[in-house]
């Protein structure tokens, strides 16, 4: 990896990087592109662009979230760790859950924080519905983050329940993020989401913008949400 490049990349984006935090990062995409002979982990293989489409495009979350060493966060959905794992190598004293119901790919995961020598991650193979419903997890997220997980209708009913109250939801979304936070105004409504701004990423070297979608938890989610896996995806709120 070209380590100037990412870290001229994230500086555009007023974020540092160490050269310890750049010899992580070159690590994770050693792994990534070794393990991805062997697992679907991304489609994107080119080392460039993982650094941007990957690497980059999930510390950009930290231009919302600011200084997250210490606070308490949960990537829903994560993959290959997509954003969470960027932002725990950025900001190391970061609480983080990865979440992913995929259990090779979390075998994936535990590779990265061992040889990255990683503290304070808990990986769980299990659905968010689950989650979302046990008292460990419901409510005591400061930061509940998803990258192109699933329609934001159907996506907030996994990541508010995890939020607690004050703390806020961040969805990374593409071109159609206005339309899907206008088709989710009921679903956040009643999940106990305010007002979701939304912010526009530009990446080097990419045309179309992405979008941080970020959702105040403003009262409980009722207790009947989540409902049961699969029912979010099929019945919209």
């Amino acid at each position: 990896m070209n380590d100037t490049t990412l870290a001229t990349y994230a500086a555009a984006f007023n974020l540092t990087l160490t050269a310890g935090q750049l010899a992580q990062f070159d690590q994770y995409q050693a792994l990534l592109l070794d393990w991805n002979q062997r697992l679907n982990l991304t489609a994107i293989t080119d080392p460039a662009a993982i650094q941007v489409r990957h690497f980059l495009d999930s510390l950009t979350c930290a231009t919302i979230t600011g200084d997250l060493n210490g606070r308490r966060l949960v990537d829903v959905g994560t993959g290959a760790g997509f954003p969470g794992l960027p932002l725990k190598i950025l900001f190391p004293a970061l609480q983080l859950t990865l979440v992913e119901s995929v259990v090779k790919k979390t075998r994936f995961l535990e590779a990265v924080v061992n040889e990255l020598r990683l503290t304070g991650v808990t990986i769980l193979a299990e659905r968010a519905e689950v989650l979302g419903r046990r008292p460990a997890h419901r409510a005591q997220y400061d930061w509940v983050l998803a990258r192109s997980v699933a329609e934001l209708r159907v996506l907030v009913e996994y990541l508010l329940p995890l939020c607690r109250m004050g703390g806020r939801a961040l969805a990374q979304k593409g071109e159609n993020a206005a339309v899907e936070v206008e088709a989710a105004t009921l679903a956040i409504a009643t999940l106990g989401g305010g007002r979701p701004e939304i912010t526009p990423i530009h990446l080097p070297g990419r045309a179309e913008t992405h979008y941080l979608v970020v959702i105040p938890k403003e009262r409980e989610t009722p207790e009947r949400y989540p409902r049961r896996p699969g029912m979010a995806e099929k019945r919209p709120l």
